[in-house]
């Protein structure tokens, strides 16, 4: 059993912690970290033995590619081919920031940290306590979410020591993630950008930038994906999640009749909801998600909604749709992942 040590953010500062995580990572192993996004289980990017237990802790499967974090651009050449000419202006507008650009690799980016492609993710957090510790590291990080693989990704520290206490030798506490969903996926290869995962830097803003650009339509099967969280189920709570559209009415509606039929047998239901229908639901448990007029908010809370349910042991768990707004797409791209895209119109 490994023994984990835990630090703040404040601990930083001191030599023998900078110390203790530049060797920890040198060594092939873990830490645990905080960026703006989600907590990443950070490894030395060229380090077999870190990734290895990367994938051997989280349960990840081995086709599924790591993201590179670096503390600045400036070394971005020196890993991965940069072709086209909107490149600059996405760095310039966008890092460091919540957005991942997928790039073709050079040799010194080992396939193995690729899943067996020729292209990688790279990003710079906007989170500074993340860039700082890529810069204690030294080297760059890969820093896929802190979960276990296809559970929902962890937000607030005490979900990280949850799940990794114990199993992982550094843990940093960071408070609660400030975005709360992992990063925009952009493939940067063609001439014009393709969007693999959506995020909080959205398609229009990216079309501001590029004038043009393409979503990726998901269609893999027995193809590796190119960015995480493409192939494989993801975010998933323990219980059933179900995910209801339609007229706010009818949908209040349909939960709580569906609430009283599990209540019957003896089943817990939770419900996901805006703060402006949180009084109007028969279910003891529910989450106040955030208000409608608040995206960044309702986006921050989503994994730390789906723990929620998880630590109180629900069932079935219910949640109204979020379809419209600016995050609106990242929002529903990860509950209908966690959902497996069970959905019911009302």
């Amino acid at each position: 059993m490994t023994m984990t040590r835990l630090y703040t953010i404040d601990d930083l500062d001191k030599t023998t912690v900078q110390t203790d995580i530049k060797e920890t990572l040198k060594q092939g192993k873990n830490v645990v970290f905080p960026t703006e996004t989600v907590y990443g289980i950070g490894a030395n990017a060229i380090s077999k033995a870190g990734i290895d237990n990367i994938y051997k802790i989280k349960g990840r499967p081995s086709d599924n590619p790591l993201i590179m974090h670096l503390v600045d651009s400036n070394a971005l050449s020196t890993y991965v081919h940069v072709e086209q000419d909107y490149i600059n202006k996405l760095i310039e507008r966008f890092w460091p920031g919540p957005l991942t650009m997928v790039f073709k690799k050079k040799p010194i980016v080992p396939d193995y940290f690729t899943g067996g492609l020729k292209t990688v993710g790279v990003r710079i957090p906007g989170s500074e306590v993340a860039r700082k510790i890529i810069e204690i590291a030294g080297v760059p990080i890969c820093a896929p979410s802190a979960n276990i693989s296809g559970r929902p990704s962890a937000t607030l520290f005490k979900h990280v020591v949850e799940d990794f206490n114990n199993k992982i030798d550094i843990l940093i506490d960071g408070g609660k993630s400030e975005v709360g969903l992992e990063s925009t996926v952009l493939d940067v290869t063609g001439k014009v950008p393709v969007i693999l995962r959506p995020g909080m830097i959205t398609y229009e803003m990216i079309k501001g930038v590029t004038g043009e650009v393409y979503i990726s339509n998901e269609s893999f099967k027995d193809e590796s994906p190119k960015s995480p969280g493409m192939k494989y189920k993801h975010y998933a709570p323990n219980g059933e999640l179900v995910i209801v559209e339609g007229d706010n009415e009818k949908v209040i509606e349909f939960i709580n009749k569906q609430t009283i039929l599990h209540q019957k047998t003896g089943r817990r239901v939770g419900v996901i909801t805006p703060n402006e229908y949180k009084n109007q639901f028969t279910s003891p448990f529910v989450y106040d998600i955030g208000s409608l007029s608040n995206e960044l908010e309702v986006a921050s809370n989503v994994f730390a909604a789906l723990r929620d349910m998880d630590e109180n042991a629900m069932d079935y768990i219910y949640t109204l749709s979020f379809s419209e707004g600016q995050y609106s797409e990242a929002i529903m791209n990860r509950l209908l992942k966690a959902a497996n895209k069970n959905i019911v119109k009302v």
